[in-house]
């Protein structure tokens, strides 16, 4: 949109709307805020497309883009409103109207927020969704591309190779996330080690601001173009687009999955691993994905180690690298696949090999299963004796993962506060914990988050201390919550998540939004009056 176009919208916005809709004390905040929807569509040439329970495609929306069944349950928080929206216009309209009736606001892209964030309150509220805005411009002359909130990486990673084979864009290897929130939150793929996190590669954003503005990296300002990248966009507004920096891959990449159980010497592997992973050459990028599986005799279980890799090179460049730096490894020639960067993107994607790039375009339609997921950071080796206590709780507990995903590379270059996203130099690896269930109910719920919580408590020794770092994007509700923005009660978490940076965050906060109005359960707050 142009900038001209943008400023005439805004204005309209602001002035003209806070005048055209009912107030009278029998009317409905939820009647207020679609009064004034529809105002805004009969004032506009854009046509506002809402949905309420009253409609026969609520439920339909709704469970769209739900990727948790954690939430979507009868007894789950429903929104008074889902707005679709397919314009800018439609964004500005909505953040304009919720603020003015005072009903919460929650903002869903790829609906891939892991405690229902983006698409659950336990107040009364609207969502905003984001996915029918999803059009990209891919620049390969200049090397960049713009995309919109609501695409998601499978498509764009589908509109690069089109343009060129030579490059990238190094966010999440799950296809499905929405580009809005993923790369707000620092989201990261297999190209970590070699460009870092999604976030440092943005040159440009359009946000919806709280008074239902639209802003760019020159309006908006140096502060909030920092904190956008990495604090968790959805604090300070509505990431409308991102313009980003592409990188460059080779012809020919490198990749392998390859199983490995304690019978098969496992123990020693992934020891071996923590020593020198973070230290491998910053074009390869190698996580473990830990499991508890049948063992090799009836009624025993063991540890599965998975090991799935990328090399920006060729086989034979590879295999001398694993064996030089991990021999307790043993990468076979015939376990090394060569491949273009985006046939490895439908492998990461856990796509049988020789599927057709095209499935990066298909979007999940509703939730299969219920989740829990928790992170840390490791900044130590483990040892030996380490592992196999380790092992042994996995083994009580049966039924919680973890994929260790290694730092190091280029992530020790960066500094901690070049934006807000935190976590470089120091770390090995990154822990994600992963429960996932098919049993329906409370007790179900229960028994699998308390096994998820057990494993987490159990870790506390080998993981980082002072602050327990946090990831954002693997959104983690036990790690605290505020109500109403509480300051003291979001530096517990904040602290966790964004390190020293939470404070500028903050900041930041108070400065674009100081009515507090983008919030949920883990936002930036305001700062408290007492120390203004």
């Amino acid at each position: 949109m142009k900038d001209s176009t943008i400023a005439l919208l805004s204005l309209f916005l602001i002035f003209f709307f806070p005048v055209s809709w009912t107030t009278s004390a029998s009317t409905s905040v939820q009647d207020n805020f679609i009064q004034c929807l529809n105002n805004a569509s009969n004032a506009q040439p854009f046509c506002i497309e809402f949905h309420t329970p009253n409609n026969s495609s609520f439920a339909t929306v709704l469970q769209s883009y739900k990727r948790n069944r954690r939430f979507d349950t009868p007894t789950t928080p429903k929104p008074a409103v889902v707005v679709t929206a397919a314009h800018e216009s439609d964004v500005q309209g909505t953040v304009v109207c919720a603020k003015k009736v005072g009903i919460e606001l929650r903002i869903r892209s790829g609906g891939h927020d892991y405690e229902g964030v983006s698409y659950v309150s336990q107040v009364p509220f609207v969502i905003l969704d984001m996915s029918n805005l999803r059009s990209i411009e891919i620049d390969i002359e200049n090397g960049t591309a713009w995309f919109q909130a609501g695409a998601i990486l499978g498509e764009i990673y589908y509109a690069i190779a089109n343009k060129s084979k030579n490059h990238a864009f190094p966010a999440g290897v799950c296809p499905g996330l929405g580009a809005g929130g993923h790369i707000s939150g620092g989201g990261y793929g297999n190209l970590l080690r070699k460009y870092g996190v999604a976030t440092d590669h943005v040159i440009d954003a359009q946000i919806v601001d709280a008074k239902g503005q639209i802003l760019n990296r020159k309006t908006m300002g140096h502060d909030l173009f920092w904190a956008l990248r990495g604090g968790g966009a959805s604090s300070f507004g509505v990431i409308l687009s991102w313009k980003v920096k592409l990188v460059r891959v080779p012809d020919t990449v490198t990749v392998f999955k390859v199983n490995r159980t304690l019978e098969q010497g496992a123990t020693d592997i992934v020891a071996q691993w923590t020593q020198v992973v973070d230290k491998l050459p910053n074009e390869m990028f190698m996580r473990v994905w830990l499991k508890t599986v049948n063992g090799s005799h009836a009624g025993e279980k063991t540890i599965q180690a998975l090991f799935v890799g990328m090399f920006l090179g060729g086989a034979k460049e590879l295999v001398e690298l694993m064996n030089n730096r991990l021999p307790k490894f043993g990468l076979q020639q015939s376990d090394a696949i060569e491949m273009s960067w985006i046939e490895s993107v439908v492998f990461w994607a856990d796509k049988p090999l020789g599927t057709p790039i095209e499935v990066l375009l298909e979007r999940a339609t509703k939730p299969a299963i219920f989740l829990k997921r928790k992170s840390d950071f490791v900044k130590e080796p483990i040892s030996n004796a380490g592992l196999e206590a380790i092992w042994k709780t996995m083994i009580e507990l049966e039924d919680v993962a973890m994929l260790w995903n290694p730092y190091g590379g280029v992530m020790n270059k960066i500094s901690e506060n070049k934006t807000a996203y935190p976590h470089r130099a120091g770390n090995i690896f990154k822990i994600q914990y992963a429960t996932n269930w098919m049993d329906e109910g409370i007790e179900a719920r229960n028994l699998y988050l308390n096994k998820t919580r057990k494993l987490f408590e159990f870790m506390t020794p080998y993981v980082s201390k002072n602050p327990r770092e946090a990831f954002l994007n693997y959104r983690d509700l036990d790690i605290g919550t505020s109500s109403n923005g509480d300051y003291e009660e979001a530096k517990v978490y904040g602290i966790k998540y964004f390190k020293g940076n939470f404070d500028e965050l903050v900041r930041v906060k108070t400065n674009v939004d100081p009515d507090n109005f983008f919030r949920n359960e883990q936002s930036i707050p305001t700062l408290p009056s007492c120390k203004l």
